[in-house]
């Protein structure tokens, strides 16, 4: 189940919480944005970056024991080289794309997930059963923006599945959706610093542990019908 998915089911954990560390205060238009087809079992699921790290975790979850051909990078500000065996490292402002290319089991890769949930894995495999792509570099970083925001393609991630399950938790609307165009816009109205933390003195360890308290709007058009929905969250 994705971050989207959870929050509007009334559930939020900590990857939930991962998904919005990186926000102050204020209006995030045009986010989490979702393009979703589907021609008879097949799902084809394309979004923005925000959904890069649930993907792959899916993905890994499928693949399991058995392995399969692992490209991408692993993009990540700490030092990672004596745990990943990459190819190739990449740097600009401190900011580490370490180039994956070699055969891992999807364990390996949620042990990774675990290990660095902080990294952002762009990831590219498949099997029999799913196809998954992601570009290869850095998200943007987010920012307030206003309602004029350019509204970013939904093209980082891609994922060809015939799993249900996967689709439906993306077009929740409509289980029998045929074509759907999807964007949210995060509105955080507090920051709930836990009481555990009021006397720590490092902002950055405060930033990381605090709760982001708002709502999410979801605008949707499912086969050409208008959806909008809100739901409020604290992760």
């Amino acid at each position: 189940m994705n971050f989207i998915r959870k929050i509007f089911s009334g559930k939020t954990d900590e990857l939930v919480h991962l998904q919005f560390q990186k926000f102050s205060r204020g209006e995030f238009r045009n986010r989490a944005v979702i393009g979703a087809k589907r021609t008879g079992k097949k799902y084809t699921i394309k979004t923005s970056s925000e959904f890069a790290n649930e993907l792959v975790r899916e993905s890994a979850e499928i693949l399991g024991k058995n392995k399969a051909r692992i490209t991408g990078a692993v993009v990540s500000t700490s030092d990672l080289k004596s745990v990943l065996d990459f190819k190739e490292i990449k740097q600009f402002q401190g900011v580490k794309r370490y180039l994956i290319e070699k055969d891992m089991a999807g364990d390996e890769i949620l042990s990774l997930l675990n290990k660095f949930p902080k990294a952002f894995f762009a990831l590219s495999f498949s099997t029999s059963s799913f196809t998954l792509k992601i570009k290869a570099k850095s998200p943007k970083s987010g920012k307030p923006g206003s309602k004029a925001e350019a509204m970013p393609k939904p093209d980082f991630c891609t994922l060809v599945t015939s799993d249900k399950k996967i689709g439906e938790d993306f077009v929740f609307e409509n289980p029998n959706f045929k074509k759907a165009e999807i964007k949210h816009a995060f509105i955080i109205k507090e920051i709930v610093i836990p009481d555990k933390l009021k006397n720590e003195k490092d902002y950055a360890v405060i930033r990381e542990k605090s709760l982001r308290k708002g709502k999410i709007i979801r605008e949707a058009i499912i086969d050409e019908k208008p959806y909008k929905k809100e739901a409020e969250f604290a992760a």
